[in-house]
């Protein structure tokens, strides 16, 4: 089984988008993220966490700007295209300008 990093990318911070929805409209998205976790099982390694964005690190510079990446999980699956089929209907992606990265964990040589 491979792991993937999954990364969810919007115009607004997680904590932008946690700050303006009503009480109602949090426990709908919350119903929705559960509902996904359900539907994907024993595939969701981590169920992950918002992220809140401190800065970027250049070479040879401090923190500078504003990054997209609002969120992660984690999911084990056969394939790339199994990890596809488990995020199709992600409840993420129904938040407009919104993304999701997937990235697969590659070996680290001589480990």
């Amino acid at each position: 089984m491979k792991k993937y990093l999954i990364l969810y990318v919007s115009p607004k911070s997680a904590a932008e988008r946690m700050t303006t929805p009503t009480p109602e409209q949090v426990k709908g998205m919350m119903d929705a993220w559960f509902a996904w976790k359900n539907k994907v099982g024993s595939a969701l390694v981590d169920f992950g966490n918002p992220t809140g964005h401190t800065g970027t690190v250049p070479a040879g510079a401090s923190m500078l700007g504003e990054g997209k990446i609002g969120g992660f999980s984690i999911l084990q699956a056969e394939s790339t295209a199994v990890v596809e089929g488990l995020i199709k209907d992600h409840p993420f992606l129904a938040m407009p300008g919104s993304s999701i990265e997937v990235l697969e964990y590659l070996p680290m040589p001589g480990m």
